[in-house]
């Protein structure tokens, strides 16, 4: 599990922007903060990227520092195709809540505890996962699950293509 951080994290500010700069260069649309190496509670999001689709985004894009999902709304749940920078190739549909209530802190330090809805909740439930040492693939079920595996074991063996770059870790 990542580890919280304050306002003594050396260089946060430059590692926010470099954050901003690997999800630009490998288009996406969340990045973790352990996706690049850094077991610490930071997320980026930009939905301002797929505005054109869900004009409700344009615009957003949002550092959230220390997030933690407080509560899950069970009532309603949505079934979408999910993809990882940490897993390139891999699509998979996902069940999850469709609404969610987020604590995190943002760059100003300022506290936040808000009902986050729609898609900006998938993201953020795909994010926080990443900090909570998991990946969308663990939300997969049965067969599902199982047909992943030797995509799951091609990554680890290297046999993969992205048009970003990619360290395997050992």
């Amino acid at each position: 599990m990542a580890e919280e951080i304050d306002e003594s994290y050396p260089q946060l500010p430059e590692l926010i922007q470099n954050m901003w700069d690997t999800l630009a260069r490998s288009q996406g649309i969340g990045l973790a903060a352990p996706q690049i190496g850094l077991s610490i509670r930071l997320i980026v999001i930009d939905l301002d990227v797929i505005s054109d689709d869900l004009p409700e985004y344009q615009g957003f894009k949002k550092v959230f520092i220390n997030p933690y999902i407080e509560e899950y709304d069970d009532s309603e749940t949505d079934v979408s195709e999910e993809g990882c920078l940490s897993l390139p190739g891999i699509h998979e549909k996902v069940r999850r809540p469709t609404r969610v209530r987020l604590s995190w802190q943002d760059e100003e330090w300022q506290e936040h505890d808000e009902w986050i809805d729609g898609y900006l909740a998938r993201v953020v439930q795909h994010e926080v996962d990443h900090l909570e040492g998991e990946v969308f693939t663990d939300h997969l079920k049965g067969l599902r699950k199982q047909m992943v595996k030797s995509s799951l074991n091609d990554l680890l063996k290297g046999r993969f293509s992205c048009s970003y770059k990619v360290k395997l870790r050992k």
